[in-house]
């Protein structure tokens, strides 16, 4: 049922970012299709999207020791590329219920599997913070939070260092950019399995260094949710 707030105010399609057609959907009905989910086979540590049914692991994975233990992602990163920077620099927060419900409906059955204490999402520096107005790492974990009924700890672990943005960088330069960039803010909460929430995963820099930091407070299983993963970096 359309409300008075949706005559005046429609709400933006994430795809193409016009009203939604229909008025009261979430989503174009056209624009839906345009979306290209990761589908198997999928790397059995980092979750992306492989290209031949033989393999086990991606390049990357089969090279690297990843600190976090596994890992899924929603969307192939191309189909989204444009969503994902409307919804972080764009003001686009009306994006997350869509998003983030896709996240909780597709991903949710691996999520509950794994158990979680928390979803953590990943936390942005307060400089940036205060810049954006939000977090859409934390804007997503808590549309999922609510509904597979987790609880959303984001101000569990701060980011201390105010990093370069990790687009510009390449894997060893995310690496060397994240040391010591996350800290856990909260020592009165004992977590033993967390799910880490993020919008893009590419190199698993980000969350190999948020799982380091909470293997040091006792965490023993470090898994993380990403609603798009990138192609596998280059090596």
């Amino acid at each position: 049922m359309l409300t008075l707030k949706d005559l005046l105010f429609p709400r933006r399609c994430p795809v193409c970012d016009r009203p939604v057609k229909p008025a009261g959907e979430l989503i174009c009905a056209n624009c839906r299709p345009k979306l290209r989910y990761v589908h198997p086979p999928f790397c059995l540590k980092c979750g992306r999207q492989l290209s031949d049914a033989g393999q086990e692991y991606c390049a990357d994975c089969a090279h690297k020791r990843h600190v976090y233990d596994r890992g899924i992602s929603l969307y192939q990163y191309q189909s989204v590329r444009n969503t994902i920077y409307r919804f972080k620099y764009g003001a686009r927060r009306e994006y997350a219920e869509f998003l983030g419900g896709e996240m909780a409906c597709r991903l949710g059955r691996q999520i509950l599997a794994w158990k979680p204490d928390a979803l953590i999402p990943v936390p942005l520096h307060k400089k940036r913070l205060e810049k954006r107005g939000y977090n859409q790492a934390a804007l997503l974990a808590g549309q999922i939070g609510d509904r597979l009924g987790i609880p959303v700890l984001s101000d569990w672990i701060i980011r201390e260092k105010n990093t370069a943005p990790l687009k510009q960088l390449d894997a060893a330069e995310r690496q060397n950019n994240l040391k010591k960039a996350f800290k856990i803010r909260r020592d009165d909460v004992k977590l033993s399995t967390i799910v880490i929430i993020d919008d893009i995963y590419t190199t698993g820099s980000t969350v190999d260094e948020i799982a380091a930091e909470c293997r040091k407070k006792g965490v023993h299983t470090v898994c993380f949710a990403a609603l798009s993963a990138g192609s596998r970096p280059d090596r």
